[in-house]
């Protein structure tokens, strides 16, 4: 017999839990949210190895606290993302504001005043320069250390240099959590690796030694979990990792991407079975919609229950 829809009210001191579990009643999105929120408590109750993967949009956003949050409560064992992640968390840190603005802004205004639009958000020149004058002199630091970094020890080592509680970096360094990024190339943070080598020949950043930790940080043995906010290498490179030890037995994908179009970021979970990726048997879902609205419902709700049962690093 299926379930009943359920019609729901507001209450007085009612919590983000309280409101998650009533949209699954609801209907719609609603159900797979409280699904997410389950699974997301499923797979730290279980005590399977967390794959935490988000976009560097997400970075841009207010989501950067919680992110760092969850790494510090325990709620990953390994964080992938792109090099704007890496590049605006170090903004951040180092004082840098983002400001919100209009999707439907003059473009071409904004570029003429040296800003740059990410959806509805704005990040002035100025902070790109910061940050490219502040990575120089870490770059220069990190080099009298040693020559030959994989990106997960460079990552690290920026990330106990910056000591903010606040930040991806810190929080990963200060956690033991590696902090992958497999597309470093693919920004600001690349470009001055490139220039920085021209000048060190004998500089190197190792994508291949970051592959292998990757592959060894989950066996056949160890019970799978995946989180995943967007698409795209970020995505796969959790989905492949897990992959060649057996397989996900729990796995939360969010995203505004659509099946579709066939691509990545919008391939369901169920299209992930089909690979092996996730196993045939797993507690997986998709959640359709804004992920910066999506994410942080479905999680808070999972963090009062799991705080509850005194499974969180508090």
């Amino acid at each position: 017999m299926s379930s009943i829809v359920k019609d729901f009210k507001w209450e007085k001191q009612a919590k983000v839990s309280d409101l998650v579990k009533d949209l699954g009643s609801s209907g719609f999105q609603g159900i797979e949210l409280r699904k997410a929120t389950d699974c997301f408590v499923k797979m730290k109750r279980e005590g399977a190895k967390i794959f935490f993967t988000f976009t560097s949009n997400m970075t841009t956003s207010g989501l950067r606290g919680l992110f760092s949050q969850l790494i510090g409560l325990g709620m990953t064992d390994v964080v992938i993302t792109t090099v704007g992640s890496i590049e605006e968390d170090i903004m951040k840190s180092i004082g840098e504001d983002f400001y919100i603005g209009k999707y439907y802004s003059d473009d071409v205004a904004l570029y003429e005043k040296g800003t740059n639009r990410v959806g509805n958000l704005l990040i002035k020149n100025e902070s790109y320069e910061r940050f490219e004058a502040w990575i120089k002199d870490m770059l220069a630091k990190l080099y009298k250390k040693k020559k030959r970094y994989s990106v997960v020890e460079l990552l690290r080592e920026i990330g106990l240099i910056l000591d903010d509680e606040n930040s991806i970096l810190t929080q990963c360094a200060k956690n033991n959590i590696p902090l992958f990024c497999p597309a470093i190339t693919d920004g600001s943070f690349g470009f001055h690796l490139y220039l920085f080598q021209q000048d060190h020949p004998d500089f190197i950043v190792d994508v291949i030694k970051d592959f292998k930790e990757l592959i060894m940080a989950s066996s056949y043995d160890d019970k799978k979990g995946i989180i995943t906010l967007g698409g795209g290498v970020s995505k796969h490179h959790a989905i492949l990792g897990t992959l060649l030890s057996g397989g996900a037995e729990y796995a939360v994908y969010m995203t505004t991407a659509r099946q579709y179009s066939g691509s990545l970021s919008g391939a369901t979970t169920r299209e992930a079975k089909s690979w092996g990726k996730i196993k045939d048997d797993a507690d997986a879902v998709t959640v359709i919609g804004d992920v910066s609205v999506n994410f942080p419902l479905a999680m808070f709700a999972a963090l009062d229950q799991l705080s509850e049962e005194g499974l969180l690093n508090e």
